[in-house]
């Protein structure tokens, strides 16, 4: 079976043609339980969220701010595997028909087997991977699987990233390319700034595939305001935090689909 690049393709496409930004929201595989994160995903979608990704818990997160890591350990403790994600990736997908991601580090597939993981992965229904710590010049062998198997392959790009640098990111990305707003781990922010702008414009001086912007968006105000300049907007510690917060489980599920609300209807006024 072949993975579901092509329904990710369309989908930003879609939001394009509505004139608005995709909502991308982030939730970590087996939090609070596989069960629970599979209900959290499902939340997610019925509040208007376009695009999901699944978070492989990792214990060694490098990109990932307390909160998020909070909510891996809690996943990691639970005895969440490979087989939960691809569970969860598959349950969702057949649930909702939106598109769903994989955002891993590299140990977890090296460790498990490129072929392996790929394939299982499409056979899901998945759309694809981010990979936050793959470098592009190493990353040959992972592209040509996902390739093989109809899977979008989303690199990580930063303020830091230089022109040179970008355009080589770009050529060998696919799906969209995850722009971080500022350099740092995931959180919530006061604001995200002008050097999400710049970025987002000097990444699409070098491709054609959107811009999405994620780490310290967190309200329908941020929403709005990277809405203005970015292809999609990526939400993950503001959801977890609401699980996290949450009294139980029903009020956590409550929670995240009124944020994504809130953030949908912040993504659709630019």
């Amino acid at each position: 079976m072949s993975g579901n690049r092509e329904l990710l393709e369309s989908t930003l496409a879609r939001t394009a043609s509505e004139d608005r930004a995709a909502l991308i929201a982030y939730l970590p595989g087996g939090f609070p339980t596989v069960d629970g994160g599979i209900a959290a995903v499902k939340a997610a979608v019925a509040g208007g969220a376009d695009v999901i990704e699944v978070g492989l818990p990792h214990s060694d997160p490098v990109l990932d701010g307390p909160v998020i890591q909070t909510a891996d350990d809690i996943a990691l403790r639970g005895g969440v595997k490979i087989a939960d994600i691809m569970r969860t990736v598959r349950e969702t997908h057949e649930a909702t028909g939106a598109p769903i991601l994989v955002m891993t580090y590299w140990n977890p597939i090296d460790r498990y087997g490129v072929e392996r993981f790929t394939a299982e992965l499409a056979e899901a229904g998945g759309a694809g991977c981010i990979l936050p710590d793959l470098p592009v010049q190493e990353s040959a062998l992972w592209r040509e699987h996902a390739e093989k198997h109809g899977l979008a392959t989303v690199f990580v790009v930063a303020p830091s990233s230089k022109d040179a640098r970008l355009a080589a990111i770009t050529a060998a990305g696919s799906g969209f390319v995850y722009a971080s707003s500022l350099m740092g781990v995931t959180g919530t922010r006061e604001s995200v700034g002008e050097q999400a702008q710049d970025l987002v414009r000097r990444t699409r001086a070098t491709t054609d595939l959107p811009v999405c912007v994620g780490i310290g968006v967190s309200t329908a105000d941020h929403a709005r305001q990277v809405a203005g300049f970015a292809d999609g907007v990526i939400v993950g510690s503001a959801f977890v935090k609401r699980m996290l917060d949450a009294p139980d489980e029903a009020a956590g599920l409550a929670a995240v689909q009124a944020l994504a609300g809130e953030l949908a209807e912040g993504v659709r006024k630019r």
